[in-house]
């Protein structure tokens, strides 16, 4: 793979953009690079246009000077679409289409590249692992440290996901060699939960069901339990976590309602179930364990539509 320096060579100006409701990976491998270019590059101009992300991600350097507005009309030199498609870039796709040249970095398998140049590791623990490969080691500073790692045990569920490599592991060492306090951002970042966030969580879990002989569970929060509560989707983050490790659970499903009849799903499998296959099928992605798409229709509808992707597997 070619250096980030090689990739921007004669660029004036770069745009960074990730999917909407960026999660971890995607605002970790945002970031690094917006936080890489102003360090090592200074005659770049380079923006982030992303919705604004998760509160818990204010540790890291440079959020606040992300566009979450996405209203220019500017011709971007090169524009990099990091951990999606531009079909997941939401209002920042404009953009994109705009940009001189396209660069697409990536480690999800059903990616199949939407650049001038893509650079997608289906075998990478998460976005932020491909793009430690793509920066100049030497070039980096506590912050772009910090940043990947942040990436990184996201998608990896801090480090016990399926996803981790052996690989994995040794660049994270090099990653916290930097001294940034790194059992604090694991806490701050992944663990750590509001008392309303506890609340709601707790609500989905006690109302969850089990079908399938007990090898699959599912919970829905629907949009008068959000108001009720107060909470919009980066709430419900830990939800699907819960769920999948019900003991003898092989396959969990979480749904919240995005809007009539429309519910935002998220699978997790403890391998047994290919959940990356069921979300292509229902034009969403993601990995085998961990996966997600939309989906029309009553819960039951859903569930019904699911289970019987979930039985052609089991």
């Amino acid at each position: 793979m070619s250096r980030l320096e090689e990739l921007l060579e004669g660029a004036k100006d770069v745009a960074l953009s990730g999917h909407i409701r960026p999660d971890g990976d995607c605002v970790g491998s945002v970031m690094s690079i917006y936080q890489y270019i102003r360090k090592n590059m200074p005659n770049v101009e380079v923006k982030v246009f992303l919705e604004t992300p998760s509160s818990v991600f204010d540790c890291i350097s440079g959020v606040e000077e992300i566009d979450s507005h996405m209203e220019t009309l500017q011709e971007y030199d090169v524009f990099i679409a990091l951990d999606c498609t531009n079909d997941r870039l939401g209002k920042a796709e404009a953009i994109y289409q705009r940009a001189k040249k396209k660069i697409n970095i990536d480690h999800h398998v059903s990616n199949s590249g939407c650049g001038d140049i893509n650079i997608v590791v289906p075998d990478a623990s998460s976005t932020c692992e491909v793009v430690y490969e793509l920066l100049d080691s030497e070039k980096l500073d506590i912050e772009i440290a910090k940043t990947l790692y942040i990436g990184m045990i996201h998608d990896t569920g801090v480090f016990k996901y399926s996803n981790t490599s052996p690989k994995t592991l040794n660049i994270a060492a090099k990653l916290i060699s930097y001294g940034f306090d790194f059992p604090k951002i694991i806490d701050e970042t992944f663990y750590e939960k509001t008392y309303i966030q506890t609340l709601v969580c707790a609500k989905a879990v006690s109302e969850s069901v089990r079908f399938m002989e007990e090898k699959c569970i599912f919970s829905v929060v629907d949009k008068d339990m959000m108001e009720f509560y107060g909470v919009g989707p980066k709430d419900l983050d830990g939800v699907i976590n819960q769920l999948r490790i019900v003991k003898g659970v092989e396959c969990a499903i979480f749904m919240y309602q995005t809007g009539t009849m429309e519910y935002k799903v998220s699978m997790r499998s403890n391998g047994l179930v290919n959940v990356s296959e069921i979300a292509s099928f229902f034009g969403g992605g993601g990995h085998v364990r961990a996966a997600g798409c939309t989906m029309k229709g009553t819960v039951h509808d859903v569930i019904n539509n699911l289970s019987a992707q979930i039985a052609l597997q089991m």
